[in-house]
């Protein structure tokens, strides 16, 4: 990824007959971070289906996809940041069980790709969880992104259609 700040983590991974076995978090891994993993989540959803791009100012998330394959975008929301408003992305599959940490600032949607995905957030945040009212969205298809998304009519949440 561009963004320094943005952390991607390669599992090792053992595969024989039966599938595979992985480490999804393991504490100290998580590259001089001091972060209190304390709510996770699980999204599912059907190909096409494109979740917005969301984030807050104040939780650190691990993105992991557990299965099917995912076009995740990465967005800098930060006003004063160099990179403010440039994007990035990243495939996200259950084949390399890539993992990416994002920090507060950074907003986040995916495309999927296959049939069905079932993506893992992991969250670090301090007080309150950061819910719709503290969170920003920005519009999948934001003029001033850019955003080069592989499909030109996404399946949308109400939310994500009105942004």
């Amino acid at each position: 990824m561009k963004f320094k700040e943005i952390i991607v983590y390669r599992p090792n991974i053992f595969r024989d007959y039966r599938g595979d076995y992985w480490t999804l978090w393991k504490e100290g891994i998580n590259e001089g971070k001091d972060l209190n993993f304390n709510h996770d989540k699980v999204s599912s959803s059907r190909k096409h289906v494109l979740r917005g791009i969301h984030g807050d100012l104040k939780a650190h998330k691990l993105l992991t996809c557990l299965q099917g394959e995912v076009y995740c975008v990465v967005v800098d929301n930060r006003n004063d940041s160099p990179t403010y408003l440039q994007w990035d992305w990243i495939m996200l599959d259950d084949k390399s069980r890539d993992r990416i940490l994002l920090p507060p600032g950074f907003g986040n949607g995916y495309l999927v790709l296959s049939e069905q995905a079932v993506m893992h957030y992991k969250w670090s945040y301090e007080g309150e969880y950061p819910d719709v009212g503290e969170q920003f969205s920005l519009k999948w298809n934001d003029q001033r992104l850019k955003i080069n998304w592989p499909i030109d009519q996404p399946i949308l949440s109400v939310r994500d259609r009105k942004k």
